[in-house]
């Protein structure tokens, strides 16, 4: 029972499709603007706030390299 009361991350999706391919577009629209495409994964994560959170860096970075493989 130990493990009930601790709390869980939500699952699912976060970000609607719509935004996740925004992000993606943006990163790959502006990375000439920044030293490094991480520059700008960086930047462009930190712009997309969803409410009182902001985008992980990580997430952002996982979805331009599913992009890139596909």
């Amino acid at each position: 029972m130990e493990n009930e009361s601790k709390v869980r991350k939500p699952t699912g999706t976060r970000y609607s499709d719509e935004v996740r391919e925004r992000a993606v577009r943006m990163v790959f629209e502006h990375q000439h603007e920044y030293q490094t495409q991480g520059a700008a994964i960086r930047s462009i994560a930190s712009k997309m706030g969803m409410s009182r959170e902001r985008m992980s860096r990580e997430t952002l970075r996982n979805w331009i390299i599913r992009r890139v493989a596909s």
